[in-house]
């Protein structure tokens, strides 16, 4: 890595424990870092995490290793509503981690918002009603300054929904999750949408998940992002890990620097996609230096 590079994680998830039911189906916590996930036991953490829980203090551990000065915690459905525990976390950790809670109305957005928390994620590839029943929400935030984490699915309707909802509320900063699926059809306009209005970006949580078949150092992932910057510049893209889950396959330092070593970018390019354009978006201050520490192995 270009050690005078800024590293800001986009996409992270914390939690206490899972313990959900989506769809019908069935999120438990196991020990050893399994999980029953969609009633299938499944790797979701790391092995070396045992007792199931995903605490902020890993992560920040992993992010000190791997040069990362600052990293979003978003949530998901699969994981529970974690917005008490993340209330802590953001209480501890104000300089380096910016939680997001989840909520679903202005009443809980308030909520939200008065615990700390500096925005909402909403897993909308899991929302089975309109967008547009989302607006009053939408409008909350704009108002009070917060930011939303939007995943979405990979469906056209979905897509022109959110773009009403950008139109309409255009003070309101946007993080479009996932990269906006770019092993899908729908990959281009998800990626528009970050030309619908002036605080909108894409992030690139799960992509090495995405190309996981592929696997490091994801030569088509590079050839997405750059295809994403073709489409509305570098200024609108953001790395994100997806942290915890990814690491199953690979390390966190693996989750950016096969974008930070790839000779297909430029140090400008990587530069902005790595780090400065997400410390402008969600407003972090001044994050640590992080000193290279050598493996053992090296």
């Amino acid at each position: 890595m270009e050690e005078h590079l800024t590293i800001i994680d986009a996409h992270t998830h914390l939690w206490l424990r899972q313990d959900t039911w989506v769809d019908g189906k069935r999120i438990l916590s196991l020990k050893n870092g399994r999980s029953i996930f969609m009633d299938e036991e499944v790797q979701m953490l790391p092995p070396f995490m045992t007792d199931g829980e995903n605490r902020a203090e890993v992560l920040l551990s992993c992010m000190d290793y791997a040069q990362v000065g600052g990293a979003v915690v978003v949530q998901e459905l699969i994981d529970g509503n974690q917005n008490d525990y993340l209330r802590q976390v953001q209480a501890q950790h104000p300089d380096r981690l910016l939680c997001m809670g989840m909520a679903w109305t202005t009443d809980e957005a308030k909520a939200v918002r008065e615990a700390g928390l500096r925005g909402i994620a909403i897993p909308g590839h899991r929302y089975d009603r309109p967008l547009g029943t989302l607006m009053p929400l939408f409008k909350y935030m704009e108002q009070h300054d917060m930011v939303l984490s939007m995943c979405l699915a990979d469906n056209e309707r979905q897509i022109a929904q959110m773009r009403e909802a950008i139109e309409e509320c255009p003070r309101l900063r946007v993080a479009i999750g996932h990269f906006g699926m770019p092993t899908t059809p729908t990959f281009e306009q998800q990626v528009r949408l970050a030309s619908a209005g002036p605080n909108v970006m894409v992030e690139s949580g799960g992509i090495t998940w995405l190309y996981n078949s592929e696997f490091y150092p994801y030569p088509t992932a590079i050839r997405a992002i750059r295809q994403a910057a073709d489409w509305v510049g570098w200024d609108r893209l953001m790395w994100g890990s997806d942290y915890p889950r990814t690491i199953t396959a690979i390390t966190y330092r693996m989750a950016y620097d096969f974008a930070s070593k790839s000779k297909e970018l430029t140090h400008e390019q990587k530069a902005r996609f790595l780090g400065s354009n997400a410390q402008r978006f969600y407003r972090f201050g001044q994050l640590p230096r992080l000193p290279y520490i050598k493996n053992m192995s090296e």
